[in-house]
């Protein structure tokens, strides 16, 4: 079934490209519940850092939007690679607060929703400092490619059978977006995003569709590498 977890555990080549890419997860401890025992600090913090890194491993490896991600940038030539100088490896940009991270689909759509934003910024040098606007496009695109406002995530918020509404969910996450990272008044970031989305909202690259669910992916993802394999032989 389409968005069930896949229970198997990350493979050898999902485990080398970790090694090689030197990606970690951060922690950022909480206060422990009144009354519940401590653990001590250096237990606690690799039992959290390895349930992160194994999630991200197996992200790495099985999840279509990720392995789709990843695909086109390395096709765009912007994956590092030993020799290479001038590019850079856009998994290893992605910090992880571990205690934010709830579970594998969330792992999942954290590092797609990050990875949309570093394909923007591969395809497109986003101004993500001094452009609200540019940086509402990415926030729309991430949210509409990202599996965030899937049916299943947003039943879970109690927010469904609206007209329109997975339009009405990307805009709406593109706002908050913008507003966790900037600071402007709601107003601003509304207008940044009325003013791109038609544009945003419709360009669905490097998936050519709106991937609602990993079926969906995956069959963006083949027809990708069924497009690569045609230009590559022109």
């Amino acid at each position: 079934m389409a968005g069930a977890p896949d229970e198997r555990g990350p493979g050898p080549a999902a485990r080398e490209q970790l090694q090689q890419q030197h990606v970690g997860c951060r922690v950022f401890s909480e206060p422990p519940a009144q009354g519940m025992p401590q653990q001590g600090f250096l237990s606690s913090f690799f039992t959290s850092n390895q349930k992160c890194q194994l999630m991200l491993l197996k992200t790495l490896e099985t999840n279509p939007y990720v392995k789709l991600l990843l695909d086109a940038m390395k096709y765009s030539g912007w994956l590092w690679s030993p020799g290479q100088t001038g590019t850079v490896n856009p998994v290893k940009m992605i910090v992880l607060c571990q205690n934010n991270i709830r579970n594998q689909a969330h792992m999942s759509r954290v590092v797609t929703h990050e990875l949309v934003h570093a394909f923007d910024h591969c395809r497109a040098h986003v101004d993500w400092f001094t452009n609200v606007r540019h940086l509402a496009c990415s926030e729309v695109r991430a949210a509409n490619l990202s599996g965030d406002c899937s049916l299943v995530n947003e039943i879970f918020r109690l927010r469904f059978g609206l007209k329109q509404h997975h339009q009405t969910c990307v805009r709406d996450r593109a706002i908050l977006s913008i507003l966790a990272v900037r600071n402007i008044s709601k107003e601003v970031a509304q207008k940044a995003v009325d003013e791109v989305f038609e544009s945003c909202f419709n360009d669905h690259e490097p998936f050519g569709r709106i991937p609602h669910n990993k079926t969906y992916a995956r069959h963006a993802h083949r027809d990708f590498q069924n497009r690569d394999r045609y230009y590559a032989n022109i």
